[in-house]
């Protein structure tokens, strides 16, 4: 164990960075909701509002395009997307007002998360890096 620890304590004094975690967050449309791993070991587990009727929510494996704190849609009224994180055009995780409706599907197809745990989630992927971040969505 002392080795291992040697070893990333030599590479971060090396590459002046430390050793990035693989994030997955998965989300699941028939149950509403989302588990986020780190390496392979669950950290959470939150309710969502995905698409409701008549609109959709991509179902599929992802990668993060982009980033933005405070985020308010182009497409919906100017409604405000706190702490998003794009995954497929203008498709994105983001934290909701409505959080009385996490848990059912209410959204015109973005993943809605309460804000606190969208924040979590954000400063995750910061923390690892957009490259080491998964979203995957199941039907």
């Amino acid at each position: 164990m002392r080795l291992g620890l040697a070893l990333a304590s030599f590479l971060i004094l090396a590459t002046g960075e430390a050793t990035a975690g693989q994030i997955e967050a998965h989300i699941d449309l028939s149950d509403q909701r989302m588990t986020v791993s780190l390496d392979g070991n669950a950290l959470h587990d939150w309710p969502v509002s995905t698409a409701r009727t008549g609109k959709f929510t991509p179902v599929g494996l992802y990668t993060v395009q982009s980033m933005k704190r405070m985020h308010y849609s182009t497409l919906y009224n100017n409604a405000p997307m706190p702490w998003s994180i794009f995954f497929s055009g203008n498709f994105a995780i983001h934290g909701t007002d409505q959080t009385d409706r996490l848990g059912e599907p209410a959204s015109a197809g973005c993943v809605r998360l309460h804000p606190e745990h969208a924040e979590i989630l954000y400063r995750l992927v910061l923390e690892h890096g957009r490259a080491n971040a998964l979203i995957s969505i199941a039907p």
